[in-house]
């Protein structure tokens, strides 16, 4: 392929014949891209470069492997379509030569209770099926030895034949499941706080539920027990009579009327913890989950020691090793496990156990154990789960996208991770990875460089062509691929410590260690080391401590980075002040939205099985807002307008002349000042990349005022340009008197911190210890630790 430049290097029409060998992509206008025009290698690892921002996911997400996923689920009949989520077309003329796209992304694991590494990889189920072999006592089939299935007695007709003539039966069954009954299979169980769901000095009619959405006019909550009978709605709760409290509180779901509708009343706490803690806590409004984390404490089930098993499943063994048992191992021991047994009626099943624990292993995640929640994986580690089920596969000729694969790898780990992605390709498939790592662009076939800048200085093909070809191209990626940080000649000294005595959370082997304060510390060590546990589980949580970790950022298209971090409001009321008017006549999602589309500025189409159509509102032509709001200007200018400037325009609009607003000048410095100045106020938060929505969560967060700031990764989607601007940031927050702690795997970072506390010297039971204390020079001088001869060798020291 020859290299090219700029975004008029637009490749020529294609040919039917070559469409094997490339996929071509023809006009890509989806978010940022300006009309890019692309030939992209078959059966090679290419590798997406750029900034922050500069188009790459737009590309290879959000247009090739989202066209590809929508062609395919053309190929299902009508009916089934309509069971499918349907997403549009992706802006661009032409995709030409596609195949079928696997895409292995970053999204999280649902946090379901009952989700966990083992049943999201299948492993649990061949385990079950195993253990419903060869366990002793035999229980019963694999269902048996499921904690996501109870054991339920039923009644039901079977047909019994004899002879020439059948017959009906009627037959009461249990059907035997793994569940505890105590705590439904979660493994634990809640402790309520009833102050949080009530004043118990009110009467119900009074208004006495603190519980979300609990409105006295509310049909199916507070009616239903203020009209059952059951309690004295206007009689202070405090005041129940015994029984009162017992069905108030515990009543078994009863059938009861009001005004004449069949309603079930239940009682509170069964209510709550149906309509609250059953529910996936990540998925909830934020004043919701704070009601929930307020409201509700979680301990232990004591009835099956938080295995989520009934007894009978705990009973069965293999060899003196029950399936709770199995589950709870590290996995790197369970598969050591498995290999020991030899049973040859279900040989098929040891040896497709023995591959799927074993690329555990090899992924890098053998330190994990199958019952770990699935919630907890950090979005690294979710991602390398995935891959589990495609290592195996003999599929060929398949296309697999995959979102910056390194994320959360020590570098110790990332050249196991190039041999897997060098692996599929070599078994004849198309691999296309976006990617910032120096190491893993490095072993790209074709390397894809997008930018010049972010946003909507991006959006462009810069660079096409080998590796070789990169770092001679001149493009930002090109001349900093071999930036290396320096060791620094001097450290700051420390102005305290934290003082963590025998952490014991999960692999830590009662750790002691003075985390020193006033300065940068970098907690490093190998994926699953300890780090998370010490820093996060170690670190008291409260006054004075600002703790930014990778869980990410939920909002709806309506959300905005304006609306995200606060800043629309001291805007609304600048507006406001300056016209005479209320705030919220200056809000798209209240007084001030366009009735015709309901502020979304799009009017949405639903077209059933097709994919709908998004069009922009004819009437407030994409403002968002009423015409007559727009008659309102601060500046000159107004809403629509301000929410249509950059960061970097804004923090000049309000920071000075009529429209000077401090409150919000002060919030638009720090998107600056974490490299944001490139986003518009109103763009929408679907749109951003990871690694900007790191980067506003951190500028958020910023305004809090913490004493100790601690950080989980915040080079993860940062261009190597960006970690340069990172670092700056970083030593600001110092100076400024800000303790910052690091957990990184970043070179750079650890080059650039004041003091290291590296944990290892493996993963899983083979860390959780600390290995290293002192400066990094120390560190890279005493070449005792992984991480220390990693770090030495990227120094050059």
């Amino acid at each position: 392929m020859s290299t090219t430049t700029g975004s008029d290097a637009r490749p020529a029409a294609p040919h039917v014949a070559d469409s094997h060998d490339a996929i071509r992509v023809y006009g890509a206008r989806e978010n940022n891209l300006k009309d890019v025009g692309i030939e992209i290698p078959k059966r090679r690892l290419t590798v997406f470069t750029g900034v922050s921002g500069s188009g790459k996911t737009s590309l290879v997400f959000a247009t090739i492997a989202a066209e590809s996923q929508r062609m395919i689920n053309e190929t299902y009949s009508a009916f089934v379509q309509g069971f499918m989520p349907t997403p549009a077309r992706p802006e661009v003329d032409v995709l030409d030569g596609l195949t079928t796209v696997i895409t292995v992304d970053q999204q999280r694991l649902g946090s379901d209770p009952r989700s966990t590494v083992g049943t999201v990889t299948d492993t649990n189920a061949m385990l079950r099926i195993l253990f419903s072999r060869l366990g002793t006592p035999h229980i019963g089939p694999p269902g048996a030895y499921a904690f996501n299935v109870p054991s339920v007695r039923a009644s039901g007709a079977i047909t019994v034949e004899r002879g020439a003539k059948t017959k009906a039966v009627k037959e009461t069954y249990t059907r035997t499941g793994g569940m505890c009954a105590h705590c439904e299979g979660r493994g634990t169980i809640p402790d309520i706080d009833l102050g949080q769901l009530y004043d118990d000095s009110k009467s119900i009619a009074e208004g006495a539920f603190t519980i979300p959405g609990w409105k006295s006019d509310s049909f199916f909550t507070v009616r239903v027990y203020a009209e059952s009978g059951f309690v004295d709605p206007d009689k202070p709760i405090r005041a129940f009579t015994e029984q009162e409290m017992r069905d108030f509180l515990y009543r078994e779901p009863t059938k009861v009327k009001v005004e004449g509708v069949n309603l079930t009343y239940e009682g509170l706490i069964p209510k709550v913890q149906k309509s609250f803690l059953s529910k996936d806590r990540e998925s909830m409004q934020p004043h919701i989950r704070a009601f929930v984390d307020r409201a509700a404490t979680f301990a232990t089930c004591p009835e099956c020691g938080g295995t989520r098993l009934s007894e009978a499943a705990r009973s069965s063994k293999i060899a003196g090793t029950s399936i709770a048992d199995a589950c709870a191992m590290q996995i790197s021991d369970l598969a050591e496990w498995v290999r020991g047994r030899d049973e040859p009626s279900v040989a098929p099943l040891l040896a497709k156990l023995r591959h799927t624990l074993d690329s555990f292993v090899e992924i890098g995640l053998g330190y994990l154990s199958l019952d770990r929640p699935s919630g907890t994986l950090s979005g690294g580690e979710a991602q390398r789960v995935k891959m589990i089920r495609h290592l195996g596969s003999s599929l060929t000729d398949v296309t697999y996208v995959f979102d910056e694969p390194t994320i959360g790898l020590h570098p110790h780990d990332i050249q196991r991770m190039n041999d897997l992605l060098l692996r599929l390709r070599d078994k004849g498939n198309t691999v296309l990875v976006v990617e910032h790592k120096p190491e893993v662009i490095a072993i790209a076939d074709h390397v894809v460089d997008l930018g010049p800048g972010a946003g909507t200085e991006g959006g462009t093909v810069v660079f096409e062509g080998t590796v070789e070809g990169l770092r001679a191209g001149g493009t930002i990626t090109g001349r900093h691929f071999d930036d290396r940080a320096a060791l620094k000649d001097t450290v700051r000294t420390p102005a305290g410590a934290l003082e963590i005595r025998g952490a014991a959370a999960h692999n830590l082997r009662g750790v002691d260690v003075d985390i020193p304060l006033g300065v940068l510390c970098a907690v490093t060590g190998v994926a699953g080391s300890g780090k998370s546990s010490l820093v996060h589980g170690s670190i008291p949580a409260g006054e004075g401590v600002v703790a930014i970790d990778q869980s990410p950022i939920r909002g709806s298209r309506r959300s905005n980075p304006a609306t995200y971090t606060g800043l629309l409001d001291p805007i609304r009321k600048a507006f406001a002040k300056a016209n005479g008017v209320k705030p919220a006549l200056f809000s798209a999602n209240s007084e001030g939205a366009c009735p015709s589309c309901n502020g979304a500025g799009v009017v949405y189409t639903d077209l059933g099985m097709m994919a709908g159509v998004a069009s922009t509102c004819e009437e407030c032509e994409g403002r968002r807002f009423q015409a007559a709001v727009l008659d309102h200007h601060l500046g000159g200018r107004d809403i629509s307008e301000v929410l249509a400037m950059s960061v970097a325009e804004a923090a000049d609009f309000f920071g000075a002349g009529e429209a000077r607003t401090p409150a919000a000048h002060a919030v638009l410095g720090r998107l600056a000042d974490v490299g944001l100045g490139y986003l518009t106020l109103g763009q929408p938060l679907t749109t951003l990349s990871g690694g900007e929505r790191q980067r506003l969560k951190l500028a958020t967060h910023m305004a809090a005022k913490g004493g100790v700031y601690v950080l989980d990764e915040p080079t993860a989607g940062l261009h190597l340009a960006d970690v340069e601007q990172l670092l700056g940031l970083l030593d600001r927050l110092v100076d400024s008197g800000t303790s910052v702690i690091v957990v990184e795997h970043h070179q750079a970072v650890m080059a650039h911190a004041d003091w290291i506390i590296d944990l290892g010297p493996g993963a899983g039971h083979e860390g959780g210890r600390v290995v290293f204390e002192g400066t990094p020079a120390d560190l890279v001088a005493a070449r005792s630790t992984l991480t220390g001869e990693h770090l030495a060798a990227y120094t050059g020291a």
